[in-house]
């Protein structure tokens, strides 16, 4: 159940209470009011009889009456021990108030009816019917109204809260309302945070930029004086090592680039099967390669080859052989899957996806954390996207879902 619908069956529920409370209540009041007013009158009545009868021996009035047969039998009881009383009974008109004592062995009563109040309780009842409908429609709308801005408030904070959990920091909830009340406060409180969030990462991928571009012509100049050195294993190590350094330097200047979206994709129609089947080919690695549906496809062949390659050396780096690649076509469009067979990925990686310098487990095998955020860069600037698993049967699973586009397929 949502909010409002909360808050309005809340609203209805305590409101219908209140108002069935408040009619007993009114009702009680009403019937022992003229309950009271009744038997007042009877009793006086049957007071003033006694006394004429004592003195005459008469009975006054057509409502007095001797040994009736009409008088209910707990209060002819009550009188025949020598007792007075009233109560309420049936009556040749309709329900009555009667007043009854006995005296020389004969039961003196008094009737006074009651039909006509009776009738004003009744109505009184309609109208706290009446009452009780219109004040809980009311309050129920009234409960309504506020309860949808309230939850049309939370909505909106709930929609830029999700725009800012997918990446976009400059999103803002901005002003709920004139009112500075929770809602208000949670609104101005997410906001903070977008805009902290979005200051420390403009500031990490500043540094990332600036460590990058410091590194290069330095690193550029190691090459050369590497390329240099005489023949020998001390030089070959300091090649491999300059060489490493060198490609984590243009790892980081690509996920600076990234990071500022400073080039758009250079969009184009190709055929996924040929397409992977040459960068699985430039790889230069031992990949099993199964084409099952080639589909043509509008993407950017440079950013795709980074994606494919980058998953596809990471399965051979950190998985363990035989690597698999599957092209193959869907409902939603088509699907590249690279698996290994090595450990697979840790939770970590599952649970909040790729962190720069963080390979999540030394079962998979050393390194810098940022073959698979190239990755996702370029996928998410190509529209593709990416689902990390492992496989039931062990190893690393990642599926790549291209948007679905139509252009014409053969088997």
């Amino acid at each position: 159940m949502t909010l409002r619908r909360q808050i309005a069956a809340t609203v209805a529920v305590v409101s219908c209470l209140v108002a069935l409370t408040v009619g007993l209540l009114v009702h009680r009041a009403s019937v022992r009011q003229h309950t009271d007013q009744a038997r007042k009158a009877a009793e006086t009545a049957l007071t003033a009889m006694l006394d004429l009868y004592d003195r005459t021996g008469d009975l006054a009035g057509w409502n007095s009456a001797q040994d009736s047969a009409d008088l209910p039998d707990p209060l002819r009881r009550l009188a025949q021990r020598g007792h007075r009383g009233s109560m309420l009974g049936p009556g040749p008109n309709g329900t009555a108030m009667w007043a009854a004592a006995g005296t020389g062995g004969k039961v003196l009563s008094v009737r006074v009816d009651y039909a006509d109040d009776e009738r004003a309780i009744a109505d009184l009842d309609r109208a706290i019917l009446v009452a009780v409908a219109a004040s809980v429609f009311v309050t129920v709308l009234a409960g309504i109204l506020v309860a949808d801005r309230i939850s049309s408030r939370l909505r909106t904070a709930a929609r830029s809260a999700r725009t800012i959990a997918g990446g976009d920091f400059t999103a803002r909830i901005g002003p709920l309302g004139r009112t500075r009340d929770e809602v208000t406060e949670l609104a101005a409180a997410v906001d903070s945070m977008s805009a902290a969030l979005h200051r420390r990462l403009r500031n990490e991928q500043r540094f990332t930029a600036d460590v990058a571009h410091e590194l290069r012509t330095p690193l550029t100049g190691l090459v050369t004086a590497a390329e240099l050195l005489p023949p020998g294993r001390p030089t070959q190590l300091v090649r491999d090592r300059v060489r490493a350094l060198h490609r984590l330097v243009e790892d980081l200047l690509e996920v600076s680039r990234l990071d500022a979206h400073a080039v758009a994709p250079d969009l184009a129609d190709v055929r996924l099967g040929e397409t992977v089947r040459r960068i699985v080919g430039a790889t230069g690695l031992d990949v099993e390669l199964r084409i099952v549906s080639d589909t043509v496809v509008t993407t950017d062949p440079r950013r795709l080859d980074r994606v494919v390659s980058n998953l596809v050396v990471n399965a051979h780096r950190h998985g363990a052989p035989p690597v698999e690649v599957v092209v193959e076509a869907a409902a939603a469009g088509p699907v590249i899957t690279v698996r290994d067979h090595g450990p697979g990925y840790p939770e970590p990686l599952l649970r909040d996806g790729p962190q720069r310098f963080r390979t999540g487990a030394e079962a998979r095998g050393r390194g810098h954390g940022l073959g698979l955020t190239i990755a996702e860069g370029h996928a998410a600037a190509l529209g593709v996207g990416m689902e990390y698993a492992n496989a039931p049967g062990g190893g690393a699973r990642t599926v790549l879902r291209l948007p679905r586009q139509p252009g014409p397929s053969a088997p």
